[in-house]
């Protein structure tokens, strides 16, 4: 599936499109070097996470399973026992918090390539390959 159906075409948020329509969910939005993350259940006005586009990949990586729980440089994914996940920033005391769903849904669209940024998918072949 492609997130460009699901982009609001006004801010560029967007989620996973195995989301549910009303269930909120892990938000990204690409800027030219930054990659904005955020929890829809804050209505925008939240706190959000920014991270340099070029972790993003590691980031992508090891919420695929693809890398090593802490190895990323941006931020923190730390899985709880009941399965809600929560992403802390490395460079601020930024916490978002994601229920087991929700986060299933950002990992569903993240293996069909949903969050992929052009650059992204070379990365993560990198990364796969290692």
């Amino acid at each position: 599936m492609s997130n460009a159906s699901s982009r609001h075409p006004a801010t560029g948020w967007f989620k996973s499109s195995f989301s549910n329509p009303s269930q909120e969910c892990v938000e990204i939005n690409f800027d030219s070097d930054r990659v904005h993350i955020r929890d829809s259940k804050d209505h925008g006005v939240g706190p959000k996470i920014t991270i340099g586009a070029e972790h993003w990949p590691g980031v992508l990586a090891e919420a695929l399973g693809h890398a090593e729980a802490g190895s990323n440089s941006a931020v923190r994914i730390e899985v709880g026992d009941d399965g809600s996940v929560r992403v802390q920033a490395l460079d601020s005391h930024v916490i978002l918090a994601y229920t087991r769903s929700e986060w299933a849904a950002f990992v569903a669209g993240a293996v069909d390539g949903e969050f992929d940024r052009p650059e992204t998918a070379a990365a993560l072949a990198r990364i796969n390959a290692a």
